[in-house]
């Protein structure tokens, strides 16, 4: 069985020598632009082709994130990112979005991919997706359990990244757009203001948002024995003291089963919120995973333990085992060759070797001396010595030639990754002219008023009662069906649950995952793409159409300037009310205050440090949290010439079983006094 890769993150390159001395297998990094973490320091072209040969000299992969949704203004810095990482030899890109894949594969073609968190992917047939669509690996969503990754490993051979350590996010990564909507900085680009981390009150808990930081690092042989192919730590934005000793942690986990009591306390020290969590992992999700940082946490953090940490990595770690042959006979140069069973160096002493006058070389001085390779980071395991009796060479010469040999290796080695790389030219894009606009609506319930009759079509939640969907259909409702955003261990039933509707004559789905897209497309149902899959660029819309979507709902994080130079020609739609979901979590807040399901009424409240309250309603999967405010955004979408369709959102409104016209719904919607425009018109950074 091939051993767990263990990979650290870097925000910088102090930060890349702290992880490779420490053992770490592969880092992980951003650019400068089109990062998830555009707080870090981040790399330039100039420290990623640094990196790379630093990391590769060492036998160290590189995986740079180009892990942000992108849109069609920065499509031409994607490109050049892409092509940049290309030429510089990096092992894989980590990508969030699907134009972006598709951009990278076109550009260069060899160049490994792997799905990043934020495409939430939590269920085996989200990796079956990603898997045929070239993708080498995936990294799951935090929120998994065992047995949860263990399917998913078991249902397809793509390669899967698991977090082992470091913060927590409270939403489901890829669905979170509580800092966007409340401040336009949005995560899923990298800005994101951690929410989460302020106080949020739900009775006596103050921080009903903010979780512990994951620790399962003493399941990394676990992880291995189910089939996870990387063991990846959190923290581009942390020190490069919290990057060793994580690194650290983790090899000596999978190296000797455990982790020495020196190296844990450390690790608790230089960062933890009140230590650390394993709650998803173990299936033990509640009250016990809540935890903030608190001023204890952060004095423990001394410059003396920062000294101690940094000392354990101030030499190589020598992990490369190479072979060496060596050479020597009177009145000829001597030789010596080294090889890592891929690339190889030879070198020949600048003088001949002469017949001894005093004390000969004997075979073990010139073993001992080929062997000093302590400030590199190569060992040499197997060494043949062909050595001619009565020979001297001065000490000086060996090592040149040891240093020589070796700096030719290195140099190979750091130049050993190359693709083939195209010249991409991105097409002009020609916006997009929608026809005459039409309504539909997604519900919470199978309670909907005589008005949504009008509507081009309801969606209805999968778990509705049968009965009620085949009273709505007699009635002269156009129903579809949506997938919800939170599948996690529920892909069978709502297989069958797809069924029986399509047995009633429900063929429409609305899927906003990617596993939801593979389950209807697997069925032969009609895929209507949802908000959740985070679609924000003409690339992104190509390939949804390629991929067999009817139409699709866009992004809410786009302003409505952008959407009017959005290209492609599926129909395209946008969310003009409702109480926009800021999260989607597996946690539920109420667990914070000790609150159990059995005393839950599937619906909760929380108030903010302004005293704005948030409500959260939960399907007993997932729960998701409302900004406190409805969307209003008729009047947007009407004046727009690229939107094809308008989304009502209706979630906790009690009011919507009595709706009898349109017409005065949005009436009513546009008169309410309390409501937001969202981001259509301000966007987000």
């Amino acid at each position: 069985m091939k051993k767990i890769e263990i990979l650290a993150p870097c925000g910088g390159f102090e930060s890349v020598v702290a992880a490779v001395r420490s053992g770490a297998d592969a880092v992980y990094l951003g650019a400068k632009e089109l990062s998830a973490r555009a707080g870090a320091e981040n790399f330039d072209d100039t420290e990623i082709v640094k990196t790379v040969e630093y990391c590769h000299i060492r036998g160290a992969l590189v995986y740079v994130t180009v892990n942000t949704v992108v849109f069609d203004d920065e499509l031409e810095t994607a490109k050049k990112l892409i092509t940049s990482c290309a030429e510089a030899g990096v092992d894989a890109l980590i990508v969030q979005n699907m134009g972006v894949a598709t951009l990278a594969k076109e550009i260069a073609p060899e160049l490994p991919l792997h799905a990043s968190t934020q495409m939430s992917v939590h269920s085996p047939s989200g990796a079956k997706l990603l898997y045929e669509q070239g993708f080498k690996r995936v990294v799951l969503a935090r929120e998994l359990s065992r047995a949860e990754i263990k399917e998913i490993a078991e249902s397809c051979p793509i390669e899967l990244e698991v977090f082992v350590h470091g913060a927590l996010c409270m939403s489901v990564s890829g669905q979170c757009y509580f800092s966007a909507v409340i401040g336009s900085r949005s995560g899923n680009r990298g800005r994101c203001a951690q929410t989460c981390r302020l106080p949020f009150n739900i009775g006596k808990s103050k921080y009903a948002l903010s979780l512990k930081d994951n620790s399962i690092i003493d399941y990394i042989r676990d992880l291995e024995e189910i089939g996870v192919s990387s063991a990846k730590i959190e923290g581009r934005l942390k020190r490069p003291e919290y990057v060793a000793a994580a690194t650290k942690a983790c090899v000596q986990s999978r190296d000797n089963g455990a982790v020495d009591e020196k190296t844990k306390a450390q690790l608790e020290s230089v960062f933890s919120r009140t230590g650390f969590t394993d709650g998803y992992y173990t299936s033990k999700r509640g009250y016990e995973m809540f935890g903030y940082r608190r001023k204890d946490d952060v004095v423990s953090a001394t410059n003396s333990l920062f000294k101690e940490i940094q000392n354990s990595y101030k030499d190589e770690y020598r992990r490369v085992n190479i072979s060496a042959e060596f050479r020597a006979e009177a009145g000829k140069k001597a030789f010596l060759k080294v090889s890592d069973g891929r690339s190889e160096a030879e070198v020949l002493s600048e003088e001949s070797c002469e017949t001894a006058k005093n004390v000969p070389l004997d075979e073990e001085k010139v073993r001992r001396q080929l062997l000093k390779t302590g400030s590199t980071p190569y060992n040499i395991v197997e060494l043949k010595i062909d050595l001619e009796d009565n020979i001297a060479i001065k000490m000086s010469a060996l090592n040149k030639l040891r240093r020589d040999a070796l700096d030719i290796l290195s140099d190979k080695r750091a130049k050993s990754k190359r693709y083939t790389v195209n010249n991409v030219e991105l097409t002009e894009i020609i916006p997009h002219k929608a026809g005459a606009k039409s309504s539909r609506a997604r519900f919470s319930s199978t309670r909907i008023g005589k008005g949504f009759k009008e509507l081009e079509l309801c969606f209805v939640p999968i778990d509705s009662d049968l009965d009620e969907i085949k009273r709505l259909i007699d009635e002269g409702y156009r129903l579809g069906v949506e997938i919800p955003r939170a599948m996690f261990s529920r892909e069978e039933k709502i297989k069958a649950k797809l069924t029986a509707f399509k047995e009633l004559g429900v063929e429409d789905v609305l899927c906003n995952n990617l596993a939801a897209v593979y389950i209807a497309k697997e069925n032969g149902l009609i895929i209507h793409g949802g908000f959740g899959l985070n679609l924000t660029n003409t690339l992104d819309l190509l390939w949804a159409e390629k991929t067999g979507f009817t139409d699709t709902e866009l992004s809410f994080e786009l302003k409505l300037s952008q959407i009017e130079k959005l290209g492609g020609n599926i129909p395209r739609g946008v969310i003009s009310y409702g109480y926009l979901p800021v999260m989607l979590v597996r946690n539920c807040p109420n667990k914070s205050a000790g609150i159990s399901c059995k005393d839950c009424s599937g619906q909760g409240k929380m108030t903010d440090r302004l005293n704005k309250s948030f409500i959260f309603y939960c399907d007993k999967v997932a729960t998701e949290i409302l900004n406190n405010l409805p969307l209003e955004g008729f009047t947007a979408v009407k004046s727009s010439g690229s939107i094809d369709f308008e989304v009502f959102s209706f979630s906790v409104e009690n009011s919507v079983e009595n709706v009898e016209n349109i017409a005065d719904f949005i009436s009513h919607s546009l008169n309410s006094r309390e409501k937001t425009h969202g981001l259509l018109k301000r966007g987000v950074l």
